[in-house]
């Protein structure tokens, strides 16, 4: 009996995926279900291997007492983090866009350039260079101006902004697919539009808030998200080291590590939630 051909394609599709659903399974879904299931119980480790009696919510509790005071110290640092390092990105890519998008001699070096940090970026990279000081924060501590900073604002105020500068180099060094993305949209608007804006007397100022931002809202939205992502997975981040940390105590463990990454989780999901409301891809044309 012949093969159907729907049958065929179907098992040469899923093929060529098989690898990546087991992978999935067993390297991603496996350890979040576990995850779940070690942030409401008491987890120890004993020479027979894991126990675990369940404890509830008890875990989540632990976030706010005074076991949890770093992490939460490292949550606030890191909202305050994200309000200033998301904009500074975002406009620092656009810029370079623009750059890179103009008829420049040695054009794809440039843009080589700008991307060989996400090749090289891993995470004993970055530990290195912050350790010699290549974030930027030798270069700044000659500044005046930061510890006037940190000595007329609020300490909440005042700690981000601090260390947006110490670590300027490192921050500018997330903006590389974000540039080859904005390059992308940049490449697809079409001349015609600016050269009808230009005879209508538009110059380059109002072209880009009238023309070029409107059209990459979708690529803003995306990389909104993307460098929320990145910024949230960055190995020297003060909220994932706090987890690492707490993972290896005696006195908290797998179940209060695991209940603080899912807090961790649920506070990026309310900032992903943030961002879609503000950027929301479509929503002139749905008034359309």
């Amino acid at each position: 009996m012949k093969m159907k051909n729907s049958v065929r394609e179907a098992i040469v599709g899923y093929s060529f995926i098989i690898i990546w659903i087991i992978g999935f399974i067993f390297l991603t879904a496996y350890p979040i279900i576990m995850s779940i299931i070690y942030s409401v119980n008491d987890v120890t480790i004993a020479g027979t291997g894991i126990k675990m009696q369940f404890s509830g919510l008890a875990n989540y509790g632990v976030i706010f007492s005074s076991a949890g005071s770093d992490y939460l110290t490292a949550l606030k640092e890191f909202l305050g983090q994200v309000i200033l390092r998301v904009p500074i990105i975002l406009v620092f890519s656009i810029i370079i866009a623009l750059l890179l998008n103009q008829k420049i001699r040695f054009r794809g070096f440039f843009r080589t350039i700008f991307f060989l940090p996400v090749i090289i970026s891993s995470g004993p990279v970055i530990s290195e260079l912050v350790s010699q000081g290549a974030a930027g924060e030798n270069m700044m501590s000659s500044l005046t101006f930061l510890d006037s900073l940190q000595n007329t604002l609020n300490p909440v105020i005042a700690d981000p902004i601090v260390t947006l500068f110490e670590e300027i180099i490192i921050v500018f060094w997330f903006s590389g697919v974000q540039v080859l993305l904005f390059l992308s949209a940049l490449q697809k608007i079409n001349k015609e539009i600016y050269e009808a804006a230009a005879i209508d007397g538009a110059g380059p100022w109002e072209s880009f808030w009238k023309i070029t931002l409107p059209s990459m809202k979708n690529i803003v939205f995306v990389n909104a998200i993307y460098t929320l992502v990145l910024l949230a997975t960055y190995s020297e981040n003060g909220v994932v080291t706090a987890i690492k940390n707490n993972m290896f105590s005696i006195t908290t463990g797998y179940g209060v590590a695991s209940a603080m990454a899912w807090a961790y989780f649920i506070v990026l999901a309310l900032l992903l939630l943030i961002i879609v409301l503000l950027f929301r891809p479509g929503r002139e044309s749905d008034k359309g």
